[in-house]
């Protein structure tokens, strides 16, 4: 469910612009934004909705701004794409920013996923900022449609990173010692222990030889620095020598460039196909899941349009 708050802002597109108005990005044309902000949400708050509020009113748009509330915000997202609006800011959960994302597709409008969640994966890939405020500014001022490619598995999106296999239970237990959940933390890391080495994976990347590895990485082209095209996901296999590597890889996995290690090897794929004995602990975008013992993940290379500031040059990011 949702409440909407405010159907429009003090200026309405189509009317001029007060003298006070912050300029709006010049790379799209913006009349009407819908936001979605669940100030429930870890990375969110209980100002949150006043905040947006007197941000959206300081540039020359028809806006509305919509509380998420229950569980089972379908009908809102629902409700929101309905407004037919230029595009829709996201300030929730890394799932909630997923779903949003993925019910839009590349001809619905665009998304901007601002960083709401715990780990905000996908919105400092695209804003380069943990903040949210500085994110919809940046959106709304410097943004142009990007169009971001991704992976799917059983039905779930992601786009920024999937990782499959033991390495995966260890992102609930750094999280949680992230954010000073101590206890939490450790029994996290319990749990993970007990898993780790119980099952290895067995993969295929595009119908190729099977393999088998510990953990299996896939990385959308947008996070990747192993490719400059979006033609497929970077496919990171890690296969360690014994515990000590394993437990390293596991504890830098979605954290550090890994890539030089001895125990990773690399390609591009635009299909996986994946096995295990019992089902596979995964992490997509930074959210925990649990799949079957078989799993098939490809490539999206057209996901869905982002409203974002245009990446910095190869050159220019080295």
């Amino acid at each position: 469910m949702a409440d909407t708050l405010s159907s429009e802002s003090e200026a309405v597109a189509g009317e001029p612009r007060d003298q006070g108005a912050r300029i709006l990005t010049p790379h799209t044309a913006l009349k009407r934004v819908v936001m979605l902000v669940n100030p429930l949400s870890g990375g969110v708050g209980p100002r949150a909705v006043s905040e947006a509020e007197a941000i959206l009113a300081e540039y020359t748009l028809e806006t509305q701004l919509m509380v998420l509330e229950g569980g089972n915000y379908d009908a809102a997202i629902a409700e929101a794409f309905a407004a037919a609006p230029d595009v829709v800011f996201v300030l929730a959960g890394d799932g909630t920013a997923r779903s949003v994302a993925s019910k839009a597709r590349p001809d619905g409008p665009m998304i901007a996923p601002l960083p709401g969640g715990t780990m905000n994966m996908l919105p400092k890939a695209l804003y380069g900022t943990g903040d949210w405020k500085l994110a919809l500014r940046r959106a709304l001022e410097e943004g142009e449609p990007q169009t971001v490619s991704g992976g799917e598995v059983a039905g779930e999106y992601f786009y920024c990173a999937a990782i499959l296999g033991s390495p995966a239970l260890w992102a609930p237990a750094r999280e949680a010692m992230r954010t000073g959940k101590v206890k939490l933390a450790w029994t996290y890391g319990r749990r993970a222990l007990k898993r780790a080495f119980t099952g290895r994976l067995r993969f295929s990347l595009d119908g190729g030889q099977k393999r088998r590895a510990e953990a299996l990485v896939l990385i959308s082209p947008m996070i990747s620095k192993a490719m400059e095209e979006p033609t497929g996901l970077e496919a990171a296999a890690m296969d360690p020598a014994d515990a000590a590597q394993a437990f390293r890889l596991a504890a830098t996995a979605l954290f550090s460039d890994w890539r030089h290690d001895p125990a990773v090897s690399t390609r591009s794929a635009k299909r996986v196909d994946v096995r295990a004995r019992s089902r596979i602990p995964a992490v997509i975008d930074g959210e925990p899941l649990l799949l079957k013992s078989e799993a098939g993940v490809r490539f999206v290379p057209k996901a869905f349009r982002a409203l974002a500031p245009r990446p910095p040059a190869a050159e220019d990011s080295v």
